[in-house]
């Protein structure tokens, strides 16, 4: 099959295509023809030598997500046919013509959605089911603030939130990306980070009285203003640190408001927590798919032999939504 390898840590340059053997499905897992697959910002990282791969995983082919087709089944394998449409997460290995996952972690892809649309939903529409409402326990009528809503999580999170009751306050350092969250997403209110200051928009906007959750999707210095606006008993998780790591924190203003702050990643979970959430979202998630009340976001689409401008296109960070690839 061909892969694609990241030969040595670097630019998008250290991408190669290479042969690699056809992965065999053991007890319990199905062999998958890729489709399509995403693009992550774990890809990158894991391309500049920033971020290995999980035990288990390939250590050379990134891919966090995969949709195709189902095209062999191992030993006890008996949810999945050949033919079958399935899309999911793995920790490593969706940029490669086949993979091979537990067949409980397969998904069934919605008959209305495209291989491109398919490709851009499991690691997007995952992450923000299971930060808002099985970490921050989100509800009907609580406010939401979610940091980077042009991101494929966020335009996820923005739709899983609004289509549950919440209102949705967004930011985004680019006014167009703000514009089209408002247009076809539901966000609410849209905070424009480069121009604004984010904790004097959102008491503004709830006046003074903050929200109830924050999905922060960038870390740094928006983590430590975002705390500012977390109403007595909110609850913060921490998915992404694009804006940096390292952030220093009033614990004085934890421990009056007490609120709760934690991170969260599925990628190095283990295989039952990988399984119970598959199972899970199918069942919570997937009907709201297919029912088109939500919709995976598709920035733009390349070919394999293109993926040197998909790493180019996300590191400039003017995507909106996923950036898909195809074989």
């Amino acid at each position: 099959m061909r892969a694609l390898v990241i030969t040595k840590p670097g630019g998008p340059e250290v991408l190669q295509m290479e042969e690699r053997p056809v992965p065999q499905p053991g007890p319990g897992e199905i062999r998958v023809r890729v489709h399509a697959s995403a693009l992550n910002r774990a890809d990158l990282l894991q391309r500049r030598g920033a971020y290995p791969a999980p035990p288990g995983a390939p250590a050379d082919i990134p891919g966090l997500e995969y949709a195709g087709e189902v095209e062999a089944v191992g030993e006890g394998a008996g949810l999945w046919a050949p033919g079958n449409r399935v899309m999911g997460i793995v920790g490593g290995g969706g940029h490669a013509e086949y993979v091979v996952v537990h067949e409980r972690e397969a998904i069934r892809v919605p008959q209305n959605l495209s291989w491109e649309e398919a490709a851009a939903v499991p690691e997007a529409f995952m992450t923000a089911y299971d930060a808002l409402f099985r970490q921050l326990d989100l509800t009907m009528g609580e406010r939401l603030l979610v940091l980077a809503v042009g991101s494929g999580v966020g335009t996820a999170a923005v739709q899983l939130a609004s289509a549950a009751g919440a209102t949705v306050i967004g930011t985004s350092r680019s006014a167009a990306k703000l514009k089209r969250a408002q247009s076809e997403l539901g966000l609410e209110i849209g905070v424009d980070t480069s121009r604004e200051d984010l904790a004097e928009a959102v008491n503004q906007a709830t006046y003074g009285s903050g929200v109830h959750a924050v999905l922060d999707l960038v870390g740094g210095k928006l983590l430590e203003t975002s705390l500012r606006v977390v109403a007595l008993r909110g609850r913060v998780v921490v998915v992404g640190t694009t804006g940096g790591s390292k952030v220093e924190v009033d614990l004085g203003l934890l421990l009056r408001r007490r609120i709760h702050l934690f991170g969260t990643v599925l990628r190095s979970r283990p295989l039952e927590e990988k399984i119970a959430l598959a199972r899970e979202f199918s069942n919570a998630v997937l009907p709201l798919v297919s029912s088109a009340r939500i919709r995976p976001i598709v920035d733009s689409t390349f070919p394999f032999d293109h993926v040197r401008a998909a790493h180019e296109r996300m590191e400039e960070n003017a995507s909106f939504g996923k950036i898909v690839l195809t074989w």
